[in-house]
């Protein structure tokens, strides 16, 4: 077994952020941590990475990442985690520099290396058709929500009932149009709880809505809390165009607070028939489904009861588990 050089870069409280952060408190053996300074993905950060992991190289070593820069300068095995193609696919977060990086270094880097890792099948899939390689050389680990999220503990309680979304300001998250289909509900007395920063377009949104005054932006919630907002909701929204996998999905059944989400990409298969689906581009249909998912007790009762079985099926020491047996395949 090879000893792990780990990219301890990408902790935060974001997506990769997480799941870099969990994989790594459950790695065993001999692991060392490798930083570089800059940020990941800039032009700086880049080049320290190379530069740093060239000096960082022992014999036996593999170089593992929770996301998707590889070292061109290492020269022992590597395995990077792909999560999805979204600078690909999403033409708004796409742009000639990060086109050209996917094609200059992410492609040949699957294409070289024993295994690459991601989160679904729907990733999995993307990654095949992308560059060409053999399914089983693409392994899935998936993503989990840790022992915070459940249905027991404090509840954020302001004083009126509300639907909560964890987002960002990024399109893909498509804030707008939850925004537009939250202001067709008859209910005016449910507020929309955002976590994030306001964004020009979601605050049009609110106020071609006129319900400005009932959409509330949290800003970062600390990861300390935020069980707290799923367990208070009445219902989570995730109603993204694009997810690699979506974690919110996961901590908002652990937690068994009936969902709302998307019928595309990764979330089909992430929730399992224990969510309420929407086209996420269609207003009405989101609008719909979340007046049900508020007013249908029966409906409740179901998505409580599959969302607690679901998100129960996946964990992060199985996810741990995998990536080692993995990495212990190569020679």
């Amino acid at each position: 077994m090879h000893d792990i050089a780990y990219d301890a870069r990408w902790h935060g409280a974001f997506g990769i952020g997480r799941y870099s952060h969990e994989l790594r408190s459950r790695l065993t053996g001999n692991v060392y941590d490798i930083v570089a300074p800059g940020d990941p993905v800039g032009a700086r950060g880049l080049f320290e990475w190379e530069r740093t992991t060239r000096r960082a190289h022992r014999q036996k070593r593999i170089l593992l990442s929770p996301s998707f820069t590889p070292s061109r300068l290492w020269p022992g095995p590597q395995a990077i985690t792909v999560h999805d193609l979204i600078h690909l696919d999403v033409f708004s977060e796409s742009s000639r520099p990060k086109k050209l990086y996917y094609e200059r270094h992410v492609k040949p880097a699957i294409r070289r290396n024993d295994v690459t890792f991601t989160v679904s099948e729907f990733s999995k899939n993307r990654l095949v058709e992308w560059t060409g390689v053999e399914s089983d050389r693409i392994v899935v680990t998936g993503n989990a929500a840790d022992t915070r999220f459940s249905p027991e503990g404090p509840r954020h309680e302001p004083n009126y009932p509300y639907i909560f979304s964890v987002r960002s300001s990024k399109p893909h998250k498509n804030t707008p149009r939850l925004i537009s289909a939250f202001a067709e509900l008859p209910r005016d007395d449910v507020h929309l709880v955002l976590s994030g920063h306001p964004d020009a377009d979601s605050l049009a949104a609110a106020s071609r809505g006129g319900v400005s005054d009932r959409v509330v932006f949290e800003g970062l919630i600390p990861d300390a809390v935020l069980p707290n907002y799923y367990r208070g909701a009445s219902v989570v929204a995730f109603t993204s165009l694009y997810e690699g996998f979506g974690i919110p999905a996961i901590e908002a059944m652990a937690c068994g607070t009936p969902l709302v989400a998307s019928s595309t990409t990764s979330l089909p298969e992430v929730t399992g028939g224990a969510a309420l689906l929407v086209d996420p581009s269609d207003v009405m249909e989101i609008a719909r489904a979340l007046s049900r998912a508020l007013t249908d007790d029966r409906l409740r009762k179901g998505l409580r009861e599959a969302a607690l079985g679901r998100a129960a099926q996946f964990s992060w020491e199985d996810i741990a588990s995998t990536v080692m047996q993995t990495l212990s395949q190569i020679r």
